[in-house]
C-alpha cells in the first residue's frame, strides 16, 4: 500500500475528525478510503448512465418481460438456498 499525505485546513480536519468518531472508522485513511471508492463508484454509474443514454433506444418492455425477470430471481434465490448447508 502507498502513502498519501495531505494538508487540510483545521475546519476540514475537525470535520474529518468527527466523521471517524462518529461513523465509525478506524482512522482518518479509512475515511478518505471509502470516500475515494464512493467516487470512483459515482464516476462508474455516471459513464454507464452516459452510454445508455447515447446508444440507440431498444424495444419498449412488456409486463411479460417484468414476470420473466421475477420468475428467474425468484429461481436464482431457490437455487441458492439449497446450496447453503
Amino acid at each position: 500500500m502507498s502513502t498519501m499525505n495531505i494538508s487540510l485546513p483545521e475546519s476540514l480536519k475537525v470535520f474529518v475528525d468527527e466523521q471517524v468518531n462518529e461513523r465509525g472508522y478506524s482512522t482518518s485513511s479509512e475515511y478518505v478510503r471509502e470516500l475515494i471508492r464512493k467516487d470512483q463508484d459515482r464516476l462508474q454509474l455516471r459513464s454507464l448512465l452516459l452510454t445508455g443514454a447515447a446508444s440507440a433506444p431498444a424495444e419498449p418492455v412488456s409486463p411479460a418481460y417484468f414476470d420473466g425477470l421475477r420468475k428467474r430471481v425468484q429461481q436464482a434465490q431457490a437455487a441458492g438456498s439449497r446450496a447453503k448447508p
